[in-house]
């Protein structure tokens, strides 16, 4: 199974891509919006896993107005910077392709190609 987590399908060029890219090669993504459906902690932190990062705060869109909202600094710590994507969910990097125990973010969009071989 592969999953797109996304803000919305009309969220921005990536997802579009992202998806297109995906169904070329014959794979019906699930798509998880994740305004409808805001992740809980656990599932950030499998995504943190899966996607390789090290520290929460490299899933984060630091630009997003509700990082400074919720009071993030690059020196947070993973706890904080979970707990702000649960209540801010705008704050989390997209689009995310998860296939399996592995991740990548949809930027460029032909990341998502990596988990397909």
């Amino acid at each position: 199974t592969t999953e797109i987590y996304t803000l919305s399908l009309h969220d921005a060029l990536p997802i579009w891509q992202t998806l297109a890219l995906l169904e070329e090669r014959g794979i019906t993504p699930i798509i998880v919006k994740y305004l409808d459906d805001i992740p809980d902690a656990a599932t950030l932190k499998s995504l943190i896993t899966k996607l390789g990062f090290t520290r929460a705060h490299d899933l984060v869109r630091n630009k997003e107005a509700d990082y400074k909202t919720a009071g993030l600094t690059a020196q947070s710590n993973d706890d904080n910077v979970i707990t702000a994507m649960t209540q801010y969910p705008k704050l989390i990097e997209r689009p995310i392709v998860v296939k399996g125990d592995q991740a990548v973010l949809g930027r460029p969009p032909e990341n998502a190609l990596t988990l397909l071989d």
